[in-house]
């Protein structure tokens, strides 16, 4: 079936990660075993999971004039990405991301945002033309919030449908909520935008009630092994997690995000995409790595 055109906007990192028996404490320094160094930053793990499941995908960036950045160029031409506007930074470094993961396969990550940082709304309006063609806009918070308001502006007068993937939990303006068709927080992002602890079910139920009181149509909240919660007007689903046994958590939201647009533009149902997006997201904590983690489409509907 042939997809309509996803725009993804966002944050483009080189990953450098440890696996450590478990995490260190501040001041401690732990003996690791593995490194390895790879591809991330939540855009561009979101423009290879959307592509990589069947997607027609076009990633707004930038990058430094490095060697990072060059690689980073290279790679989302060989995922079958347009990159025309994947914008270069002569002054600032590519993004790294400093990535420690644990035996159970939990971890913690540091980020530099370099070029991220500078990825500025004159950049997008570059790319108005490109967005304006697209039928789905998807976005995370690795770049400057005012760039992220202009492309949902843009999107939105336009009735594209913006996806907003609120990581790394920030606050969001209201102008920024009413333009959003589908907001996706885990569970710390939800009770960042709600005020309500997110435990279980019943509690994310109450928190994605807070967050679309400010104007989002669908509300889906990431709740890890226990699924997902969709409020979508006033209806809710629940979702189950297909049961796995993990290894690294790294990436799984992103490929949740780039599998949730890839089955809306497919003409699934939002339930349907989450479904499809909570399958992907299984097979993706079942490997180390970010974009490395990534399943490709016929791997997901078997």
């Amino acid at each position: 079936m042939n997809s309509k055109k996803i725009i993804v906007v966002g944050s483009c990192n080189t990953d450098m990660v440890i696996k450590s028996d478990r995490l260190p404490m501040p001041g401690e320094t732990v003996i690791g075993g593995a490194f390895m160094m790879n591809p991330g930053g939540k855009g561009a793990n979101q423009a290879v999971a959307a592509s990589r499941l069947g997607g027609n995908v076009t990633f707004v960036a930038k990058t430094g004039n490095d060697l990072f950045g060059r690689q980073s160029l290279e790679l989302f031409k060989t995922e079958n990405i347009k990159t025309d506007y994947i914008f270069s930074d002569p002054e600032n470094p590519s993004g790294v991301a400093l990535i420690s993961v644990d035996a159970q396969g939990e971890n913690c990550i540091v980020v530099a945002p370099g070029a991220n940082a500078t990825l500025s709304p004159n950049d997008i309006s570059k790319a108005k033309t490109e967005i304006e063609s697209s039928e789905l806009l998807l976005m995370q918070l690795e770049i400057p919030m005012e760039t992220v308001e202009h492309a949902a502006e843009i999107a939105y007068s336009k009735s594209i449908k913006v996806i907003l993937n609120p990581a790394p939990a920030r606050a969001l303006s209201n102008k920024l909520l009413k333009c959003l068709y589908i907001i996706t927080p885990n569970k710390t992002e939800a009770e960042m935008l709600s005020n309500i602890k997110v435990t279980d079910w019943e509690s994310a139920r109450k928190a994605a009630d807070v967050i679309s009181g400010k104007g989002v149509d669908i509300v889906v909240i990431t709740l890890g092994s226990q699924g997902a919660l969709i409020k979508d007007g006033e209806q809710y689903h629940r979702i189950d997690a297909v049961p796995v046994e993990a290894v690294d958590t790294t990436a799984a939201g992103d490929t949740f995000c780039g599998a949730l647009c890839v089955g809306l533009s497919e003409g699934m149902t939002v339930a349907d995409s989450v479904r499809f997006a909570c399958k992907a997201a299984a097979i993706s904590v079942t490997r180390m790595g970010a974009q490395s983690s990534i399943p490709y489409k016929k791997e997901v509907i078997n």
